[in-house]
């Protein structure tokens, strides 16, 4: 089996917008060749799923999640293209699967476009007080509060979570590799998560 590395799979994701795993088994399959890759996701068409994502979904389903010992809860608006879609198992399980990651791994946003400005400002000057504190030199500063606003986004919003059944793998990757899957674009509108120790 060929070396595939990760920049080869990322370089063959953003020519193609094709899922993670999409293009790691078309390297596979073409021992590498990039452009073989391509030519595999564009007769599988798998190419085109970038395309799709711009499309309007105003389609889709409300899933509800509650955990066994009743003390966590999720309700997840995702959304698809056709009403024909939004009722097949197969995208009724990518809503579980999305509500299950939001129980589990607590997001507070579904995109870094909905985070408030306000929480990026006072995150920030958490950041940067605390490496003043901890006696950084001052022109690392920056540098290290970026860093740690970066690692705070991927945490707290599920499209850069690391999706729980693929570590390595984002949630965004999990979406993109149904999107291939399904033919339509996919996306997650709104959640909500409840704890039951929380006020």
């Amino acid at each position: 089996m060929p070396d595939i590395t990760a920049a080869m799979v990322k370089a063959l994701r953003e020519a193609t917008g094709a899922g993670m795993m999409d293009c790691k088994r078309a390297l596979i399959e073409a021992d590498g060749d990039a452009e073989r890759a391509t030519q595999i996701l564009r007769e599988k068409g798998l190419a085109s799923q970038a395309r799709r994502a711009g499309r309007s979904a105003n389609q889709g389903l409300i899933d509800a999640y509650i955990h066994f010992n009743n003390t966590v809860g999720v309700l997840i608006e995702v959304n698809c293209e056709t009403d024909f879609v939004a009722k097949s198992p197969d995208f009724r399980k990518v809503a579980r699967e999305l509500a299950l990651q939001v129980a589990g791994y607590e997001p507070r946003w579904v995109s870094r476009e909905d985070v408030p400005d306000d929480v990026l400002v006072t995150e920030r000057e958490v950041y940067e007080a605390k490496a003043r504190q901890d006696g950084k030199p001052e022109q690392v500063i920056p540098r290290i509060v970026e860093g740690q606003v970066e690692a705070f986004l991927k945490q707290s919003c599920l499209m850069e979570q690391e999706y729980f059944r693929e570590p390595g793998h984002t949630v965004q990757d999990y979406i993109a590799e149904n999107i291939s899957r399904l033919q339509e674009n996919i996306t997650v509108r709104r959640f909500a998560r409840f704890n039951i120790r929380e006020t």
